[in-house]
């Protein structure tokens, strides 16, 4: 059964990670119910109840009960504009907003400005002011408390630093910095194995490090609720599990939900 979070439960939460681990996935496993600006189409396989909506011709559907996600396909700049004007001037049912992946909405806003023509600084200038409004913005809908949004979760691209080596949310420009700060948890996404008694790996599972790490770039100011790595088990067919709220109830009291957390392999990954 879905929680009703307090006004004051609120979370945000920026996922990056390689291409084809299960960033998606994982987003899908926010409260209910979730809007989705999908902007690269990898929701069409998340086992999710889905309905559909095009800002540009009306207000978003009612939640009925029949529907846990609702999906926005994203292949224009002014679709992410227009979003944003209905959920921050509409009265809208939506719990969770999910944008996947603001990566490739930062291409769609490069491309709205210059299309096939060579960027010049000044562009540089306006792309990252509108990401800067953009990212802002959705992050602050889990802050008013007249909205009904209590989660905003963020899908990146996962990219080497050429200054640091690490590897960080890909984004041009001071984004790629400032991001992490933006968000209460900046989480790296890797697959990993869980090994039997005899040190034979026998469960695939992927995992969320969002303890400090040398390698790449995590943090969380959730003072420490979650540990250093979160584990996220494989779903059963046609679920998808219930893993971010059940961090959000962890984070805010409401139950205790352990088995979703786990510091498994933290010294070896600290040292790595």
């Amino acid at each position: 059964m879905t929680v009703a979070f307090d006004t004051h439960q609120r979370l945000s939460i920026l996922i990056h990670a390689a291409s084809k681990v299960g960033k998606s996935t994982l987003s899908s496993t926010a409260p209910k119910p979730i809007l989705v600006l999908d902007a690269e189409g990898s929701w069409r396989f998340i086992g999710l109840r889905k309905t559909y909506w095009d800002p540009n011709t009306g207000p978003p559907p009612t939640w009925d009960g029949s529907w846990d996600a609702c999906i926005v396909t994203v292949s224009e700049w002014d679709t992410v504009q227009q979003v944003y004007r209905w959920i921050t001037q509409y009265q809208t049912p939506f719990v969770s907003i999910v944008v996947d992946s603001i990566t490739e909405i930062q291409r769609r806003c490069r491309q709205n400005l210059v299309g096939s023509e060579a960027m010049k600084i000044a562009d540089w200038g306006v792309i990252l002011s509108r990401m800067d409004g953009v990212i802002r913005g959705f992050r602050d809908l889990a802050l008013r408390p007249e909205l009904a949004v209590r989660c905003v979760l963020f899908i990146a691209e996962s990219r080497q630093s050429n200054a640091s080596g690490k590897w960080v949310p890909y984004m041009q420009g001071q984004i790629q910095t400032s991001l992490p700060y933006w968000v209460d948890i900046c989480g790296y996404l890797y697959p990993d194995w869980i090994t039997d008694a005899n040190g034979q790996p026998t469960q695939e599972v992927r995992r969320l490090w969002i303890g400090p790490h040398q390698q790449w770039e995590s943090g969380e100011r959730v003072q420490g609720r979650l540990g250093h790595v979160l584990t996220i088990d494989r779903p059963t067919n046609g679920s998808t599990g219930g893993d971010v709220e059940d961090w959000m109830k962890i984070v805010f009291g409401v139950t205790t939900p352990v088995a979703s957390v786990e510091n498994h392999g933290v010294n070896e990954m600290l040292e790595g």
